[in-house]
């Protein structure tokens, strides 16, 4: 299954069935912020939302522990955490895993755009709505000195996530 299981942690979500303008409206009142890759994302009509409320499983996992040692890029680790059984999560769960997971790690550094996934953050895995490596694939989220964020981000086939990089799937039924 997994390369080294004692890594893994899972979080129980609510799906709550909000429209994208009630998300929007949480995520004010919730103080989360968003990057401009983000606002993107967020307004993209192909991000929808689904009108029936459910629950989910959330695992998260490194891509060490997925097998790659030395990183991968995003179609291997998707490849592979589907070989195990797990689903990519839609767009939405993101908005919904930022609103209920106010507990996240700060980070140790507060920078914001390097061209890399920084310190401390979790890349919410989420099919790729547009293959133009100048659009955003999907969010990730952060915690900086106490401030939540939803940000999107981009990246090519050819990026190459560190081992220690931290992804979320929809799994551990």
């Amino acid at each position: 299954m997994m390369a080294d299981d004692k890594y893994r942690s899972v979080l129980s979500i609510n799906v709550d069935g909000h429209t994208k303008k009630e998300l929007r409206q949480a995520l004010n009142r919730a103080n989360v912020q968003l990057n401009p890759h983000g606002e993107s994302l967020f307004d993209d009509p192909r991000f929808t939302v689904s009108p029936q409320a459910h629950p989910e499983t959330v695992v998260f996992v490194t891509v060490a522990d997925l097998g790659f040692p030395n990183g991968a890029n995003l179609p291997t680790i998707f490849q592979k955490a589907e070989s195990i059984g797990w689903q990519l999560c839609p767009l939405e769960l993101a908005v919904y895993l930022r609103l209920q997971w106010q507990g996240q790690e700060k980070s140790t550094n507060n920078i914001l755009h390097k061209h890399e996934a920084p310190q401390g953050a979790v890349t919410v895995a989420s099919p790729v709505i547009d293959p133009d490596p100048n659009h955003p694939k999907g969010f990730y989220l952060r915690n900086i000195d106490g401030q939540l964020w939803l940000r999107g981000y981009i990246c090519d086939d050819e990026y190459v996530f560190y081992p220690e990089d931290r992804f979320a799937f929809i799994g551990g039924k």
